[in-house]
């Protein structure tokens, strides 16, 4: 950074600062490749360490092995395949990539080197730039197409077309914990909660924002008995109602809003005990939300703890319309919560761009790992990103010109300085040698 001009250096003249801040990496780091990205976030903090063997022994050289599990990642990442991703190294044939894919790249592999890479960037983090801590996150889906049909591929009544859903955990700074494979019908109650509880990074979530979909009286319940708050947006607000405590509680003002029956006390505790041992067992990871979910749903009788987590809930979701209708700053977080999750779904078209953005193949497996590649070389993004704005806010000419609007909307998810696609040399004195074939 040091020599530079200035007049080079200036962003565009319109808009907020923080957004304009955002292209200075482009004046900088202009035209910087996906891939590079990705190694240089791997070449710091080794997250390649994590894929092991599956084989009895394996004879690949250290360095061998790093380099074809980067561009196996990428290939997977960016959607393109392992074959494109071959194609620009002449050491690396697609036959190496499909051994170490097959060999080496596991579910729970991507899982440990993106907690690996989440967490490296929690530590890089500067407080005065970033802030202190984070103990808020967003939760919702994203569709993708599927060339292929497996069980969770199904037709997406709001998306109009078949596909499955991705469910991702983005936390404020715009870094993803956490991503979960599910079909379109599954309940997104149960993603929110095994996504919080899950996530294996050293975050700890006491916030967790999520639109109309993501909750229901009984995801209040589990979340306020699992120690975090449940924020959603309600795009069905003038729908809601309140509960009251009593059946002889009278509000004239808010008559029209109020629900008839009151909260059933004496029922949340005769079935205390219960709704604490359902909760006990997602907490330590005896069963999961789905599972619990579909217990409590699958007889036409109501069961007694659902019940009583419902009661439960309708008290959680009345203080929590109170507080959503009377603070405007409430409002104002949970959708800026939302806005960063919109951010990372848009950034998600641009790294994978491959195949339309759809993930090939049958095998459930298959697209688990795309969506786990996906997330790395995403989150290296983020890291790189993090690592360019520190730099450019170390000197004082951009620092001293932050305003307190401008610091509430920096965020490191941007990509106009990156390169996805690759490097393409037009060299017009090299001809294609057809007499090859004579």
């Amino acid at each position: 950074m040091s020599g530079h001009t200035q007049d080079a250096s200036q962003p565009a003249q319109t808009g907020p600062f923080s957004i304009r801040l955002q292209h200075l990496p482009t004046a900088f780091w202009s035209k910087t490749n996906l891939l590079d990205v990705l190694k240089e976030a791997d070449l710091r903090i080794h997250f390649t360490a994590d894929f092991k063997t599956l084989a009895k022994r394996q004879s690949l050289d250290a360095d061998t092995l790093r380099k074809r599990l980067l561009l196996c990642l990428f290939g997977m990442g960016t959607n393109i395949g392992l074959k494109p991703a071959s194609i620009g190294d002449d050491e690396q044939t697609d036959e190496d990539l499909y051994y170490v894919k097959r060999y080496f790249i596991s579910r729970e592999a991507l899982r440990n080197a993106n907690a690996k890479l989440v967490n490296a960037t929690f530590e890089l983090r500067l407080p005065h730039i970033w802030g202190e801590g984070n103990v808020a996150c967003a939760s919702d889906s994203r569709k993708f197409g599927v060339r292929g049909e497996n069980l969770k591929t199904e037709w997406h009544n709001r998306y109009r077309g078949r596909g499955i859903m991705v469910y991702w955990h983005i936390e404020r700074k715009a870094l993803a914990i956490y991503s979960q494979l599910k079909a379109p019908s599954s309940s997104e109650v149960s993603s929110m909660i095994e996504g919080v509880l899950r996530h294996a990074t050293t975050m700890e979530i006491e916030r967790n924002y999520v639109d109309t979909h993501g909750q229901s009286e009984i995801a209040f319940a589990f979340c306020y008995l699992l120690g975090f708050e449940l924020l959603p947006r309600f795009k069905n607000l003038g729908r809601q109602k309140l509960h009251r405590a009593d059946v002889d509680d009278v509000y004239p003002n808010l008559e029209p809003v109020m629900m008839g029956k009151a909260i059933d006390w004496e029922l949340m505790e005769q079935h205390y005990d219960f709704m604490i041992q359902y909760t006990t067992a997602l907490l330590v990871g005896a069963s999961d939300a789905e599972t619990i979910l579909k217990r409590f749903t699958q007889t036409e009788r109501q069961h007694p703890t659902y019940a009583a987590l419902a009661e439960l809930g309708k008290v959680i979701k009345t203080i929590f319309l109170c507080e959503y209708l009377s603070s405007e700053a409430l409002r104002r977080e949970i959708e800026e919560g939302l806005n960063i999750i919109e951010n990372w779904n848009s950034a998600n078209t641009y790294v994978s761009y491959g195949r339309s953005g759809e993930f090939s193949g049958r095998r459930l497996l298959d697209h688990e790992l795309s969506m786990l590649s996906l997330q790395l070389v995403q989150n290296s993004l983020i890291y790189v990103n993090t690592l360019m704005l520190q730099q450019v806010l170390a000197k004082p000419y951009w620092f001293n010109r932050m305003t307190p609007d401008d610091w509430r909307g920096l965020t490191p998810l941007f990509y106009a300085h990156i390169n996805p696609y690759g490097t393409f040399k037009l060299e017009m004195d090299k001809r294609i040698p057809f007499d090859k074939a004579a």
